[in-house]
């Protein structure tokens, strides 16, 4: 922990309560007891839905109905109605036979990928060098054969599938939307490359789910791609302000997965409220096609701020716009500075994480982040470039 401290990537959680109703505002609490008003330019919680009236009555009318807790496993007494419907719903939403939900994205990843080696003997696995935490568990638990293709590589993965045994069963793993660096899978090429060489797919979507696609259906689901994609693994964290996470697939796959995946057998059940808040949620967004229009244009408009005053982002196709300040120290400086003198939340994101060097402020502008809000935030960054003496990149005239 010394050493951690030492590179100036400690990371400190920030105290604070979200305000109902006045989303992306939040009280922050220094000390423990101090109160400041802030603004929160780091939520995954993309689409204020955690903050949506009809999420929370549906949520405070589950509990009034059922109680807090779930009572067990889906096996022993932890199955409800509300879980029943939203798994119907999930599988409705990405054109599949069924759903499975989990108690959050990153056992959902983990339990589905580590027993495919158990539903596929013999099985191999070739897995986006960039995927994230929860996938890379999932692979490393599988007792099976691994292969790792560089980022967004197809090339490299083509290369892979072909010096494999053609009559060993695939499966292809991979993410939509990259949080980190904003970018995107080339899910056609992928799926291209899993027909040519007999290999299942599986794709994460938590990052696109609610917010891209008919729907919300998902980037595959924006790309017409949902019938090219064997698992579809989602949260119910991010757009749809919940918490749990799920896959959708053919019935005879979530069968297995329910069935053989140690981290959905042996672990309690979402509570009801939960489900019950997420499938308000996910109806909701099904209906909202101008939430999400309006989520693209204020991630656009804090682009094009970025753009004109030189700030060196990565400027990627998605909502995700990361700042780039390549220290961990002054990355922690900036974000301090931010809180402290401005009022303005955004977190830094260090190794490991990221690699070494690019370290960044992750920011996640949402539908409610206004032109005032967007105005104070570059005041404020503009302010710290100078006083940590930061790059800028040059503008075009």
């Amino acid at each position: 922990m010394d050493n951690v401290r030492d590179e100036g990537r400690y990371r400190i959680f920030q105290d604070i309560r979200r305000k109902r109703g006045a989303f992306p505002e939040a009280i922050w609490y220094p000390d423990g007891t101090t109160q400041h008003d802030i603004v929160v330019w780091c939520s995954n919680d993309y689409l204020g839905q955690g903050q949506n009236a009809c999420v929370i009555e549906a949520v405070k009318s589950a509990v009034d109905a059922t109680g807090t807790g779930s009572g067990g496993t889906r096996n022993i007494s932890g199955t409800t109605h509300y879980h029943v419907q939203l798994e119907r719903e999930l599988a409705s939403l990405h054109d599949k036979d069924s759903a499975l939900l989990f108690t959050s994205g990153y056992v959902s990843n983990e339990a589905t990928l580590s027993v495919m080696s158990q539903i596929l003997p013999g099985l191999i696995i070739y897995s986006d060098a960039l995927n994230h935490a929860s996938m890379i568990a999932g692979v490393r638990g599988a007792r099976c054969e691994k292969r790792i293709f560089r980022h967004n590589d197809v090339a490299h993965l083509r290369e892979l599938l072909a010096a494999s045994d053609p009559n060993a069963p695939k499966l292809i793993a991979f993410e939509s939307v990259y949080s980190m660096d904003a970018d995107v899978a080339p899910i056609n090429a992928i799926c291209d490359l899993a027909d040519t060489y007999n290999a299942l797919t599986y794709c994460d979507e938590v990052h696109a789910v609610g917010m891209y696609g008919p729907g919300g259906s998902g980037l595959c689901g924006a790309l017409g791609l949902m019938n090219r994609i064997d698992i579809i693994q989602g949260t119910l964290a991010k757009a749809y302000g919940m918490i749990g996470g799920y896959i959708a697939a053919d019935a005879v796959i979530t069968d297995a997965v329910r069935s053989l995946a140690s981290g959905f057998i042996f672990t309690t059940s979402i509570p009801p409220s939960t489900a019950a808040g997420a499938l308000r949620s996910v109806r909701y967004l099904k209906q909202k096609d101008d939430v999400r229009i309006a989520h693209q244009e204020r991630a656009e408009a804090l682009k094009a701020r970025f753009r004109s005053a030189g700030l060196p982002f990565i400027d990627g196709p998605t909502h995700i716009v990361p700042l780039l300040i390549g220290d961990p120290v002054r990355c922690k400086a900036v974000s301090d500075f931010l809180i402290e003198e401005r009022g303005l939340y955004v977190q830094p994101i260090n190794y490991p994480t990221v690699p070494k060097g690019t370290e960044r402020l992750r920011f996640t502008p949402s539908p409610f982040h206004t032109e005032v809000m967007m105005d104070e935030l570059m005041d404020a960054l503009n302010e710290s470039w100078k006083t940590f003496d930061l790059p800028r990149v040059s503008v075009a005239a």
